[in-house]
C-alpha cells in the first residue's frame, strides 16, 4: 500500500527504514523543513509513538507508515525517488541461516539504487560488527554503489539503540 501524502514527482524523499519511534527522522524533519521525509517501520505501536512526535512538533513535511522496506520499493509510483535513505541500527541478523533477513544485501540495494535520486546517498550505522564488515563488503562489490571513505555524516541525532551502543560504525555510500 502506497503511503499517504506522499510529495508529487519527481520529488526526492528522505526515507528512513526501521524509523523506531520516529526521534531520529522527527529531529531530521525538524532541522530540514525544506525536505520531505518518509519513515517506516513494521511495528504499528512504534509508529503511533511515532506520529505523536511529529504531531507535537506541528511538522508537515514528515509521514510515517507502516511497510517493508521491500514492499515500499515495489509499490512507489515511477518518478518518487530517495535522495538519502538512512539505515540505523537495524537488526544484525547475526545467525548464518538468518543473514537472508538483512537488508544490506545485493538483491535489495539493486532495488534501492534504482529508487535513487542522481547522486542519492545511503547511510548506514550499526553496532554489530559483524553486519558493518559484511554490509561494507556488500556496497563495495555492487556495481551501482559508491563507498565514500571521508563523507561526513549528515546529522546526529542519537537513537534509541545509538544510546546503547557502546560503539558503531558507519559508512556512507552513493549511487552511481
Amino acid at each position: 500500500e502506497l503511503p499517504p501524502v506522499l510529495p508529487p514527482p519527481p520529488a526526492a524523499i528522505t526515507l528512513e527504514i526501521g524509523c523506531g519511534h520516529g526521534h531520529f527522522l522527527t529531529r531530521f524533519a525538524e532541522a530540514h523543513p525544506e525536505r520531505f521525509c518518509l519513515g517506516i517501520d513494521i511495528l504499528s505501536d512504534r509508529l503511533e509513538r511515532a506520529n505523536k512526535k511529529r504531531n507535537r512538533a506541528g511538522l508537515t513535511n514528515v509521514r510515517f507508515h507502516k511497510v517493508e522496506a521491500v514492499e515500499l520499493l515495489e509499490c512507489l509510483p515511477a518518478g518518487i525517488t530517495f535522495e538519502e535513505v538512512f539505515l540505523l541500527f537495524p537488526d544484525p541478523w547475526p545467525k548464518k541461516r538468518h543473514h537472508k533477513n538483512r537488508l544490506v544485501r545485493p538483491d535489495f540495494l539493486t532495488s534501492l539504487a534504482a529508487r535513487m535520486a542522481p547522486g542519492g546517498r545511503f547511510y548506514f550505522r550499526t553496532d554489530h560488527a559483524g553486519y558493518f564488515a559484511d554490509g561494507r563488503e556488500v556496497l563495495e562489490q555492487h556495481p551501482r554503489w559508491r563507498i565514500v571513505p571521508s563523507a561526513p555524516w549528515p546529522f546526529e541525532e542519537p537513537t534509541v539503540f545509538q544510546l546503547k551502543a557502546p560503539a558503531y560504525q558507519s559508512l556512507v555510500a552513493v549511487v552511481g
